[in-house]
């Protein structure tokens, strides 16, 4: 019985992104199971970077205030639609208690990054981000990624890829309490 090459080829690349789609998920698991990759409701895990101005910036030190972190990289189409909204957003609700921590996830030079803020008008932290924060948060592996953390420090929403601003703007509130 004479086999088809072309259907071989078919089953065997099936197989293969079966196999891809299945490790990838048992590794973004881990040892915790599925229920790790939900955090909602959860303490943010906290974490310490340098920022762009130099000085190493820790999550907890903005308790008491509502977070919108946000992981990005410079060559991120949406998230250079979403950085405008986050400037507006800070001047906005920063009087209320809302603090915006970007986390720029690129393997650009610092000069690159501050560059590329400052082009944004960027009026928030930037923080230059590290793979191990973000696999505290389940592995960012879709940019951006937006976590709202509410003022306990609880983690009350996140967002994968560019969202709509008024979903922005009803987590924020629900960030702040409001």
């Amino acid at each position: 019985m004479k086999r088809n090459p072309a259907a071989l080829f078919f089953v065997a690349a099936i197989v293969a992104a079966m196999l891809f789609v299945g490790f990838h998920a048992a590794r973004r698991a881990g040892a915790g199971g599925p229920d790790a990759l939900n955090p909602i409701g959860k303490i943010a895990p906290d974490f310490t970077l340098p920022s762009l101005a130099g000085k190493d910036v820790t999550l907890s030190a903005y308790h008491g205030h509502a977070v919108l972190l946000n992981f990005w990289a410079t060559w991120c189409g949406p998230c250079k639609i979403e950085m405008p909204w986050f400037v507006e957003l800070q001047k906005e609700y920063g009087p209320q208690g809302l603090e915006i921590v970007g986390v720029a996830m690129d393997d650009a030079s610092k000069d690159e990054i501050q560059k590329f803020a400052k082009e944004m008008g960027v009026n928030y932290t930037i923080l230059l981000g590290k793979e191990a924060v973000g696999q505290q948060y389940g592995g960012v592996d879709v940019l951006p990624t937006t976590f709202f953390i509410d003022r306990d420090g609880k983690i009350i929403s996140r967002e994968f890829g560019l969202q709509s601003r008024s979903l922005f703007v009803d987590n924020i509130k629900q960030a702040l309490g409001q």
